[in-house]
């Protein structure tokens, strides 16, 4: 599949939308929904909506594999209005105890970036990434990947401890952490444009049992729909992600020697080439 656009900024919704004065379920002590209507908006139909490619909206924190002191590095986004008691937090949390070692703070497109080494091994420079297997559509693979085929792009990072962990992946004693490129999972069979069509769609299939959708316009333009649009629920019991299985495939040739024996990917390397149900049916023998 071709790299498709990358998130630099907040996504408008591809209908139109508006707020019913009642609680949000999406965010907590919010006393208002967003909505979606039946119409289509402008800008998804200035963007060429109809011949956008459609992908999975994943739920995780956005990442950007960006240099930095000539070495590829995996930032972690955090997200924060711009005012000075938000950068005295900041600051604080640098140089408090709290902070994980070796995190450095940049600024890039008015967002605020934090390296995050929990699936990155740096001094291979390889991260552990979700998606698609290439001989089959309908299997996952959990692969390493060196950082420098993932520079300058946008990813999900999802994990146990990520938005609630939505995915249901590993455990508080051996947690569980993958990247996701932007536009990797691409929706085959989605129903027409329109409203009742996609909340059906949604509603009533395995392949809607997602958080929601991204068109990848050809302008570089991306439109989004969340459940959340449509009145639906989420985080959500069983999600089509989780319905597919996943084969492991490391291919560190001969890396594994010199991985701390606590590492995620010498947890990884010990189930090399197996094949699970299910992403959360992946357990470590530790």
């Amino acid at each position: 599949m071709k790299r498709l656009g990358s998130v630099q900024r907040k996504m408008p919704c591809v209908f139109v939308t508006e707020v019913k004065e009642e609680p949000s379920s999406k965010r907590e002590h919010q006393p208002f929904k967003v909505l979606a209507t039946e119409t289509i908006s402008h800008k998804a139909l200035d963007a060429d909506i109809y011949s956008a490619i459609p992908t999975e909206k994943v739920d995780g924190t956005c990442c950007y594999v960006t240099t930095y002191k000539d070495q590829p590095y995996l930032w972690a986004r955090l997200d924060r209005k711009p005012n000075k008691q938000a950068e005295k937090r900041f600051k604080n949390f640098l140089h408090s105890k709290e902070n994980p070692k070796g995190w450095v703070p940049v600024e890039k497109n008015n967002k605020q970036y934090c390296w995050h080494s929990s699936v990155v091994n740096y001094e291979f420079e390889i991260a552990l990434v979700l998606k698609h297997h290439p001989d089959d559509s309908g299997l996952l693979e959990i692969s390493a990947v060196p950082l420098s085929d993932l520079l300058e792009q946008t990813l999900e990072l999802i994990g146990t401890n990520i938005n609630g962990n939505p995915y249901g992946l590993g455990s508080k004693k051996h947690p569980l952490h993958l990247l996701i490129p932007h536009g990797a999972f691409q929706i085959r069979n989605l129903p027409s444009l329109k409203h009742k069509d996609l909340l059906s769609w949604f509603e009533g299939c395995k392949e809607g049992k997602i958080e929601g959708i991204v068109w990848h316009c050809s302008d570089g333009c991306l439109i989004k729909v969340h459940r959340h649009h449509l009145g639906l629920c989420w985080p959500i019991p069983d999600t089509y992600m989780n319905s597919r299985p996943v084969i492991i495939n490391m291919n560190l040739n001969k890396c594994d020697s010199a991985f701390d024996i606590k590492c995620l990917f010498n947890h990884f390397l010990k189930i090399d080439n197996q094949k699970f149900a299910r992403l959360k049916d992946i357990i470590f023998d530790v």
